[in-house]
This record gives structure tokens, sequence and C-alpha cells, in this order.
């Protein structure tokens, strides 16, 4: 049976609305989450991801009412993501409406974090997402940095995929820092890369600029594809995305995912 390709809108959340940048740098008002994951979902997007930029106490209290309120109205799976550090961060915001959650420093600062989330709710849960730049300095050309790209840990990047994978991580979100938000497309090597030694889904994430970009990123080995400031400026639509998907011999779902029961 043959898999169709995700696109999933991301959601970059701060102080409760959504925020846009390029490198992570000088970000700007991009609207209301609740507005835009119902219009996207209209749009056929087959997941949401929500990230929050800030993850400060505050802005995790938001980030919960902000969850709650997209899945009393958006029926696909959300995944949440940012100040998730223990068991009980994926427990809250699986309560409030997610369906999945990502993990990035809090994952980096105790790895044994991964193996007790996926213990108990499933490696279905469980996201990891990586924020990776081109490295000299690391064997396969890659570092995973924290802090919006501004750190660089000691990590190499598909070391830390294949460490995170054992554990338990059960999905790959790979952001290129060196991509994120200039439109200039997906970093294809990173994609290949992590794909070459991934057992588990890969979604491809940071560059998208035009349609065609797309379908590379899938060539190169993502199973899922992740756009922000292209779709929250109305550069183009998910429908689109998915058409020039499946006109590049990609399977994907046109209507969108209508699953019962998400949310």
């Amino acid at each position: 049976m043959t898999v169709s390709v995700r696109v999933i809108p991301c959601l970059d959340v701060a102080g409760g609305r959504v925020v846009k940048g390029v490198n992570f740098l000088n970000l700007q008002d991009a609207g209301d989450p609740v507005e835009l994951a119902a219009k996207y979902a209209e749009q056929g997007a087959d997941e949401l991801t929500f990230l929050d930029v800030t993850a400060t106490v505050d802005g995790r209290s938001t980030t919960y009412d902000v969850v709650r309120r997209t899945a009393e109205q958006v029926f696909i799976p959300l995944t949440v993501g940012g100040g998730v550090r223990e068991v009980d961060d994926v427990a809250r915001l699986l309560e409030v409406g997610a369906d999945k959650v990502g993990i990035n420093s809090g994952a980096i600062a105790r790895p044994e974090v991964i193996g007790e989330i996926a213990d108990r709710f499933g490696a279905q849960v469980l996201v990891l997402s990586l924020d990776v730049k081109r490295s000299e300095k690391q064997p396969s050309g890659f570092v995973v940095t924290t802090h919006g790209g501004k750190r660089e840990t000691e990590l190499d990047a598909l070391e830390w995929c294949r460490e995170a994978v054992d554990r338990g991580a059960g999905e790959l979100l790979v952001n290129s820092m060196d991509a994120d938000g200039t439109q200039d497309g997906f970093d294809l090597e990173l994609v290949r890369k992590v794909r070459a030694i991934a057992t588990v889904p890969v979604i491809a994430s940071g560059g998208a600029g035009e349609l065609a970009h797309f379908a590379p990123a899938v060539d190169a080995g993502a199973d899922a594809v992740l756009a922000a400031s292209v779709f929250h400026y109305g550069k183009f639509t998910i429908g689109e995305v998915k058409e020039a998907l499946a006109s590049a011999g990609h399977p994907v779902r046109l209507g969108g995912a209508q699953a019962e029961g998400q949310g």
C-alpha cells in the first residue's frame, strides 16, 4: 500500500500569535493561530504543527489555550512542541488536544526522556524536532543546534537521529536552519542523509518558497513536507502544493485528512 505524502503547515506561536522570520530572526506577526489552523484544515492540510518559539512560562500557558481552542475546531492531527522536557509536559499537551508532541532541547539535555515518553504514550506520539546547521566539525557535515539555531551542540545530526530513534522517537522533524525562512528550497542533501539512516518517517522543514521545491524533498526521501511563510502570507495554498506533488508522481490526499475522532 502506497503511503500518501503529508503536507504540514507549521505555526510558530509566541504570545498567542503566529510569528515568522528568517533563520529565526526578526519575527513578524503572521496572524491568529486558531484562525490559520482552521483555514489550513479547509485547504486540505494533513496535519498541523504548533511550535512555541519562546516557551516561557507565560507562553506555555498561552500555548495550552491555543491548542485547546484549535482542537475544538480542527479535526486533523496536531503536533505541538516547544518547552517539552518531561513526561508530564506531554501528558498535559495530550490532555488539551495534541495528538503528537515534539521535543527538541529537552531531549538534548536529557536523552532518557525520549524513552520515558515512548514507554508511556507510544512512539507514535513522539516527534523528535531537530534544528540542524551545516558544520565542518561533524562527520556528517551537519550539527544539531538549540535556541533557534543560535547555539551549536556537540551532536552530529545523523548520530543524534540514530540515537533518538533507538530510544523511541517515532518521527523526525528535520529543520534546516540554513534554509529556514529563505524560501530558496529545502536542504536536499540533509534530507537524503537523514533518510539513509532513519527507520521512522522523516519530515522535511526549512526553505520552501516555490511549488517546485516540494517534490524534490520527497524525491530525496521525505515522508512529509512542512512549510510556514508561504502558507501564512498566501503565496500558495496547501491544495496547490498537493497538486504539484501529484503532478510529480507522488501520492497525496487531495481532499486533506478527515480523520475521525482526532483533536
